[in-house]
Order: C-alpha cells, then structure tokens, then sequence
C-alpha cells in the first residue's frame, strides 16, 4: 500500500494477493457474526423470510439467532465466505497498487481520481469473479434454522448446485449489477480513504508506518465507507437473497423497499454494518500489513 519511503522494495504482486486474501479470511473468522446480523437487519420487513422472528440492535440480534437457532447460526455461510475472501479480496485489494501503478505509468503520488479508478477497477474485476461465492454466502446467512422450518440449503456445495439447476447460471451470477456497484462504492472509498489517511498521518510525522497508523487508517476508512455503500449494500443483499420473481431487477428491489417501508429501509443494518466493517477494516489491514512484511522478510531471508 501507500507509505512505502523510497528505499523500501516493493512486495512483488503474489505476495500481496496471497496476503490479502489471507488477512481477508482472518477478519471474516472474528466479525463474521457481525456480517450475518447485518443481513438479517437488512433482509427484515420481508415477511416470507422472517418466520415471525424479530431482531433489535446488533447483539440483540446475535442473542436471539443463538437462543432460537443454536450457537453455529451466527456462522451460517462461513465456508462460502472464505471461499469469497480468498478470490474477493486477492484482487481487490491485493492487485490495488498494481492497477494504480499501471494507470500512472509507474509514477509516484497518484491523484485521487487515479486511486478511484484502480479502486472501481479491482472492485469490478472481483465481483465478475466471486459473485456466486457472495450469493451462497449472502443465503446461508439469510436462511433462518428453526425447528419445523424447511432449509433451502444443507450445505455449501449442494448450495451452488441447487442455485445452478433450479435458477441456471444466471442465479449464480444473481445480484451482479448492485454488488459491482457496491464494492466499485466499497472499494474506492475503503482503499482510496486508507490510502489518504495513512498518506496524511505519515506526511505530516504524526506517527510511524506501524499498527497504530494502520488501526487509526482502517478505522476510519471503514467508517466513512458504511456511510457511503450502505445504501447499495442493502439492496443487494435483499435481492440476492431473493425467490426467483421477487423483484424483476435491482431497481424494482430498490424501488419497491422505498415504497413499501420508506427511505429508512436504505439503511437497515447501519450500526451493525460499522461495527462489522470497522472492525473487519481494522483486522484485515493490520493483518495485511505484517502478513505482507512478513513473507517479504522470509523471501528476502531465505
């Protein structure tokens, strides 16, 4: 990422892919139960999903997943999800500097509006790979395991297989339009913000390229991220998990939540969404960073 002085070298491109996919994959193991609140906040005023049960507030929201579904249902969809870090995240985030490199024509001190494209390019290019990974994530995590309640899915495999036979590789593929709309939003504001603020606190000698800089900078990229993808973020899970003639399209999705439950709908899950992505923010760029130093220092070691 940015910060790197002068004589610093580089991490060549597949240590940085293989590092953020990893560092994805751990922040998703500590705030997945965050995830899966936000999309149970964000899929409730839908009656045929809600099965007559209510959540209030984050923590209310895990208390009574566990107390009515047992404690595994706060990680209802992790194996897809790490399917999806794996793949997302690599390219989001470790192929960043490399697009950004490639539309300055390897210059230093990018402009922002370079730092936004690269973002919505790698934001983009991931999606096009991963959706069916966050389509199977986003129902398990959706799907309520009450007593006497039919499941859509028993497992992630059979999950992909089902979506393919019964909605063709269209239902794997479904939600793509809002969910490149989303990360391109995710992904320019997460990186760029990261990017400035780090740039920002080393410039001006505020503290040293260490985890206190980099806590500071994923904090409050994640912030301002929740504020600005929010919106988007909720449509797309609403219409991914969606019965196949639910809405004709991500616009129907979106104008049929503002009609029916108002513009608050928008922002269904906000508090959750911050604290999931605050935190995930925090542990994936922290743990990126020393993952990141750490095989540079044994490729250079060994």
């Amino acid at each position: 990422m940015v910060g790197l002085k002068p004589s610093d070298v580089p991490p060549p491109l597949g240590v940085k892919m293989l590092s953020a996919g990893a560092a994805a994959c751990i922040a998703d193991l500590i705030t997945f139960p965050l995830d899966t609140a936000k999309v149970r906040l964000q899929i409730q005023g839908e009656k045929a999903l809600s099965q007559g049960v209510r959540y209030r507030g984050v923590f209310g929201t895990i208390s009574t997943m566990v107390r009515t579904e047992g404690v595994r249902a706060p990680y209802n969809g992790l194996v897809a999800g790490l399917q999806r870090q794996m793949c997302f995240a690599s390219i989001r985030i470790g192929f960043y500097d490399n697009v950004k490199n490639f539309y300055t024509g390897g210059k230093d001190n990018a402009g922002v509006g370079v730092r936004i494209l690269a973002g919505c390019t790698t934001g983009a290019l991931a999606v096009c790979l991963a959706q069916p990974t966050d389509v199977v994530k986003v129902r398990f995590q959706a799907q309520v395991r009450l007593e006497g309640v039919p499941r859509r899915y028993s497992g992630t495999m059979q999950a992909y297989r089902h979506i393919f036979q019964h909605e063709g590789i269209r239902g794997l593929w479904k939600g793509t339009l809002p969910n490149i709309t989303r990360n391109a939003l995710v992904n320019c504001t997460e990186l760029v913000t990261y990017d400035l603020i780090k740039e920002a606190i080393l410039t001006h000698k505020l503290m040293s390229d260490n985890l206190p800089c980099h806590f500071v900078s994923a904090f409050g990229a994640g912030f301002v991220t929740t504020v600005i993808a929010s919106p988007v973020d909720v449509v797309k899970t609403r219409y991914m998990n969606s019965p196949p003639g639910q809405y004709r399209s991500a616009i129907n999705c979106s104008w049929t939540m503002l009609t029916k439950e108002g513009p608050s709908a928008f922002y269904k899950g906000f508090v959750p969404s911050f604290l999931r992505l605050g935190s995930w923010n925090v542990v994936m760029f922290v743990s990126f960073e020393q993952l990141k130093r750490a095989m540079m220092h044994t490729k250079a070691t060994s």
